[in-house]
């Protein structure tokens, strides 16, 4: 048996008498408001082999991983996980940079910034529509086990993954189900935006000790959003854009990956929604799936314009040039229409990515475009 860590930070209610001592997260909102968010760790006893049987399976062009069904796995044994919630103690008196304060959102940036010391990179993940509490965590639990797979990627280098989990209903009634969500993805948006900028100011604090001679780890932050976690996103930047001084968004992460984005395929090319998702990071890449029955459901059903995950963006030639797109297509075959970002070599891709392998490298199943320049056809 081995020990799996995953840190969280959640804007869901807890569930039981104590919130510093939850036994899960809800449905709903925090008690205290859709933006009030907690902080916290997670602990799951493994069976190495089954784990092992998982990482090593062949799941037909997609090469050897099945993340899906590691996420089943996993799912199984959250219900007996630890949390650990990182308490907080605020009052209206004492303003939350004083030393008689204590943020649950500085004791995990501490925790995590020691695993960053250790050479981890931190991957953030939002999940997307229709995830419970308990499938948050086995999802998150299984994206860090994949890009840690022994013999892929950098061996000196390790990610450790951040999940940020919003109140999806978990519950697949398709038209009721839906709307909800949008709309908790919607609200959920301005509590990551509040996440961020507390990353933003602790980074800030950390470049600031470094000129007095504190070392910096230098590791990579990067944020990887799946279906509608992107539209969640969306809502995110602009809550970044009111408090952030100056012209430009602050640049937090190296890579950002779109996974099956549930958004409109011009979102990229909209100020008002992804527009300016470049200048958060260095490199921007869109995953998508022209067989991905999800969103096709949610283009025709919902009344939802053509969707980025599908074919990818509408008009790629007028993106900015730090944003690439991979057409996954041809390898997920119905396989595993939207969660493919868990599967072998397309979560290689991704590991690949975070370790500064250029696009173009010959290590990468990649194939440009013939027409476009940051069109990637994945085979």
């Amino acid at each position: 048996m081995t020990q799996l860590d995953l840190y969280y930070a959640t804007n869901r209610c807890h569930l039981g008498k104590d919130r510093w001592q939850p036994s899960g997260y809800g449905k709903k909102f925090s008690d205290d408001g859709m933006e009030n968010l907690r902080f916290g760790r997670v602990s799951l006893e493994l069976d190495d082999s089954k784990v092992q049987k998982h990482l090593v399976a062949q799941v037909g062009e997609l090469g050897a991983g099945d993340g899906l069904k590691l996420m089943d796995y996993l799912s199984s044994k959250v219900a007996k996980a630890r949390i650990q919630a990182y308490e907080e103690k605020l009052q209206n008196d004492i303003h939350q940079d004083s030393q008689d304060a204590r943020l649950g959102s500085a004791a995990l940036f501490q925790d995590v910034q020691q695993a960053m010391l250790q050479s981890s990179d931190v991957l953030v993940f939002i999940h997307g529509f229709n995830v419970s509490w308990q499938d948050a965590v086995a999802n998150a639990a299984a994206l860090q086990l994949m890009l840690n797979r022994p013999g892929y990627g950098d061996p000196k280098q390790k990610v450790l993954v951040l999940l940020f989990t919003w109140p999806s209903d978990g519950q697949a009634l398709p038209f009721t189900s839906y709307r909800s969500d949008r709309a908790e993805a919607e609200g959920s948006g301005a509590a990551f935006g509040r996440g961020l900028l507390k990353l933003r100011d602790f980074l800030a604090n950390l470049r600031d000790r470094s000129t007095q001679g504190q070392a910096l780890c230098g590791q990579n932050i990067h944020l990887l959003c799946h279906s509608m976690g992107n539209y969640l996103l969306q809502h995110t930047l602009k809550r970044i854009d009111d408090f952030t001084p100056g012209n430009a968004l602050p640049r937090l992460f190296e890579q950002v990956f779109l996974c099956a984005p549930d958004v409109d395929d011009t979102a990229l090319e909209d100020p008002a929604k992804l527009g300016r998702l470049h200048e958060l990071a260095r490199q921007v890449t869109v995953y998508h799936n022209k067989g991905d029955n999800a969103l096709v459901i949610s283009d025709y059903t919902k009344g939802n314009p053509d969707r980025l995950g599908s074919a990818g963006a509408a008009r790629p030639a007028a993106l900015h040039q730090k944003i690439q797109q991979l057409d996954c297509s041809a390898v997920v075959q119905g396989l595993v229409e939207h969660s493919y970002y868990l599967m072998g070599d397309i979560n290689l891709d991704l590991r690949h990515s975070m370790d500064g392998v250029s696009p173009a490298d010959p290590m990468l199943r990649r194939l440009r475009h013939p027409l476009y320049a940051n069109v990637w056809l994945f085979g």
